[in-house]
């Protein structure tokens, strides 16, 4: 939690709000240990004042947490659950915490995680793996959400190459820089798909937002994939700093030309806590007509306007980015040709498809009663 005062202050049945991790700090206080001895929180007096504690140490044990499948048991119907590049029903994972990379948009480890990267081990994640398997019979598809977990390549072709002897298809985050020696130890171990985040099709930007990755690497990496049969979904984001109507159109025409399977747009969001937040108060990017980065439909607002680009050419962009990658004969082609193979993907994908019309309406129509 960022915001810790303001949390406490608009929501008066909260009585704490952890400032890092939450695992132990929430542990304690279930244990009935004094809010005023927990580290790791901010916390209402009686009085009203609010107290912000020491703050709590990363976590770095990451076996002594509980499997969460269990939990998942008891309480989770998967399979009412979809996304839209993943094999229904699916199961989602975590095998570490924190990013080693410095992206000066990203939430969770600017926020919360931090930028040390922590793992469970092999055999943590491996019996869990199993567990999974026996609990979800059914699942499809197990999804690795790790911010990047191909970070620590030895490890990942290890867990990868233990997944394959337990019959898991399975998928995860990955960063474009994961070369194809790894790539064939993944894909040859039960690897599906990867999800990427692109970002920017500019080199300018991603060296702005500290992304670490090159356009040709990332142009090699799709290529290594393809040749693997490795699905790509990719992830994009206008609106970042640097971003220009010449950067927007290069970003559109690199994604048609490396045309991953399935990709993602979002607006950047400028999150207090970020690097990217306090660059655009720093700057006066904030386009001050809202503070608010998601309207209650859950449709994301742009919120940065630049000199040279205001938010609402960034909020035009997010549709016709979507409108020109995907309207195209290849991935009309590949959904046509998913829907045929059988009644329950072209029942999804019709749905997905009126679910994403109807989003892009209503985008357009906030952006014309905003304006």
């Amino acid at each position: 939690m960022v915001l810790t005062d303001e949390t406490l202050a608009d929501a008066p049945a909260v009585d704490f709000v952890t400032t890092g991790e939450f695992d132990l700090p929430v542990k304690e206080i279930a244990e009935d240990k004094p809010l005023s001895e927990v580290a790791g929180i901010a916390w209402r007096r009686d009085d009203g004042s609010v107290v912000r504690n020491a703050p709590a140490p990363l976590m770095h044990d990451l076996d002594q947490l509980p499997f969460v499948v269990d939990v998942y048991a008891r309480w989770l119907d998967v399979t009412k659950y979809y996304i839209g590049y993943l094999q229904h029903p699916y199961v989602s994972l975590y095998t570490g915490r924190g990013c080693r990379s410095k992206c000066s948009f990203c939430l969770w480890p600017q926020t919360i995680a931090g930028h040390v990267s922590r793992t469970r081990s092999v055999e943590h994640v491996l019996a869990e793996t199993t567990r999974a398997k026996q609990l979800f019979p059914d699942a499809a598809e197990f999804f690795f959400d790790d911010d990047t977990f191909t970070d620590d390549r030895p490890r990942a072709q290890e867990i990868a190459k233990g997944l394959k002897k337990i019959g898991l298809t399975w998928s995860c985050n990955a960063k474009a820089d994961v070369p194809f020696d790894t790539l064939k130890v993944m894909k040859d171990n039960g690897l599906r798909l990867l999800l990427v985040g692109f970002e920017t099709g500019s080199q300018e930007i991603l060296n702005n937002i500290k992304k670490g990755t090159r356009i040709d690497r990332a142009r090699e990496f799709v290529a290594n994939c393809k040749k693997l049969g490795i699905l790509i979904h990719g992830t994009f984001i206008v609106g970042l700093p640097g971003e220009t109507r010449e950067t927007i159109t290069q970003t559109i025409e690199f994604a048609k030309q490396i045309d991953p399977y399935s990709l993602q747009v979002s607006l950047a969001a400028p999150y207090p806590g970020t690097a990217l937040y306090a660059q655009a108060q720093q700057n006066g990017w904030l386009d001050g007509t809202s503070d608010q980065l998601v309207q209650d439909a859950g449709i994301q607002e742009a919120v940065l306007s630049y000199p040279e680009l205001p938010s609402e050419e960034i909020h035009a962009a997010l549709e016709r980015f979507y409108r020109e990658f995907y309207l195209r004969p290849k991935p009309i082609l590949r959904i046509v040709r998913d829907m045929l193979r059988d009644w329950e993907t072209m029942r999804r994908r019709l749905r997905e498809g009126r679910e994403f019309f109807s989003f892009l309406n209503r985008r357009r129509s906030g952006a014309s009663i905003g304006s």
